[in-house]
């Protein structure tokens, strides 16, 4: 056996071979897609999506009808003839009433606070899941104005994350994430009007790009459509709708022009500071309302309630475009948008938006349907002005603002044209302008500590 003594010229030459030899190839990111335990978890995120979209729909059901029986039913069935004036003070006030000692008492808090934005947090526990739920619930059933697309991502995440575990004990980390995204897909798969929407909202917040991405997308769209049929099955058959918002019958919005395109600039930087100041106004609020959460809830709910009486003692309009989400009142808003005044919409801008900032800081639900509700009223006010029609000023009001308020400026420009259907393709270089200033400006007013 010949030795190679270290430092000798042979030595020097087979380090030199070692060297040059290629590096091992890298592992196959997109190996776990071959393995059998991914096809099985594909098998399960479509079988969890039939009860969990039909548990969503029950959810949104049922604040529907709570918010029908609170503000409809109970006024007449105590003799008034329909909702007096006064009618949100107590009802805002028993919100806080009981949102407050479910945050305080009940494990996860409620749920996350929306005041930072549409963030991608972890699907609440089995023991987490009731007080979300109630949060919600409460919330959104006596006129806070939050929206239900944050709750239903928990509720979908965390009903897959029980169905896992109680499939299997002590899951990887991995399954129980996959299947939480899964869950969630399915729980919002038609409440933006396309499965796709609802998953793009989900990957930008999120924030996973290449194998993950694949690994977490599959799963969740197979959920998301299953779930789209059984929202559609369910609103064929209790003649309830699908809750999908879409706003048809819209005037051809045209193609853009120089004129138009210099409104985006506008539009975009008016959101920038409307939306921040709004934003700020929830963060300044937030830890006043938790240090004394027991208290300043319901004095939060009264403050939400008193500013939409005061708009509607201004205007002669009803309470109810100032209280909830603006998830159903958003599309009537622009059908009708040349009944209001300029002084109207701006009333409404003002009394919704504080209002909105107030529910931030102490309610649990989502952010995204006020934000575009606050965006389209204030296109349709700068419809007014020339040179801007009522379709792009929508749109791109739509889109500035829920930039701003979600810090998701893809999806924000999706909400702006998919939910416009055709005028909203035809208006999209528009969106796309007054979301990439809105986003940009927003964010050199916001503190990097704020961020």
């Amino acid at each position: 056996m010949t030795t190679v003594r270290r430092g000798s010229p042979d030595h020097e030459v087979g380090a030199q071979q070692a060297t040059d030899r290629p590096d091992p190839s890298p592992s196959d990111p997109f190996a776990p897609l071959r393995t059998r335990r991914y096809l099985g978890l594909l098998i399960l995120a479509g079988i969890l999506g039939v009860p969990i979209s039909a548990a969503a729909y029950g959810f949104l059901k049922m604040v529907t009808n709570m918010q029908g029986w609170v503000f409809t039913n109970l006024p007449t069935t105590l003799g008034f003839q329909r909702e007096p004036i006064w009618w949100p003070l107590p009802m805002l006030a028993l919100a806080g009433i009981l949102v407050g000692p479910t945050i305080r008492y009940l494990p996860g808090k409620g749920g996350a606070s929306a005041a930072d934005g549409f963030k991608a947090h972890g699907a609440p526990s089995p023991v987490e899941l009731p007080g979300v739920i109630l949060a919600a619930l409460a919330t959104l059933s006596f006129g806070v104005v939050l929206g239900p697309e944050a709750p239903l991502i928990a509720l979908g995440g965390g009903l897959a994350v029980c169905a896992v575990r109680f499939a299997g004990r002590n899951p990887p980390a991995r399954v129980n994430a996959v299947m939480a995204a899964a869950g969630a897909f399915a729980a919002i798969s038609t409440l933006l009007g396309s499965p796709l929407l609802g998953a793009f909202l989900l990957m930008e917040a999120v924030g996973v790009g290449g194998a993950t991405l694949e690994l977490v997308l599959l799963p969740g769209l197979l959920a998301a459509g299953v779930g789209s049929l059984i929202f559609i099955g369910l609103g064929s058959w209790t003649g309830f709708g699908t809750f999908s918002l879409t706003i048809p019958g819209l005037p051809p919005g045209g193609q853009p022009n120089i004129a138009e395109f210099g409104w985006a600039f506008v539009i975009g930087v008016a959101a920038a500071f409307i939306g921040t100041s709004i934003r700020r106004l929830a963060l300044f609020l937030r830890p006043r309302v938790e240090r004394r959460i027991l208290l300043a809830t319901p004095m939060a709910g009264l403050a939400v309630a008193g500013l939409a009486i005061a708009y509607a003692e201004g205007t002669g309009r009803g309470t109810s475009e100032v209280l909830f989400s603006g998830q159903d009142a958003l599309g009537p808003l622009i059908a009708h948008g040349a009944e209001y005044t300029v002084g109207t919409l701006v009333l409404l801008i003002a009394c919704k938006g504080i209002a909105y900032g107030v529910s931030l800081s102490g309610f649990r639900g989502g952010p995204v349907f006020p934000s575009m509700f606050l965006g389209a009223a204030g296109g349709i006010a700068l419809s007014h002005l020339p040179g801007l029609p009522l379709v792009p000023g929508v749109a791109m009001g739509i889109g500035a603002m829920s930039a701003v308020m979600l810090k998701l400026p893809m999806t924000a420009v999706l909400l702006a044209t998919l939910l416009l259907l055709a005028d909203g393709l035809a208006v999209m270089p528009l969106v796309i302008v007054a979301v990439a200033v809105a986003y940009v400006v927003s964010v050199r007013l916001t503190p990097a500590q704020l961020a």
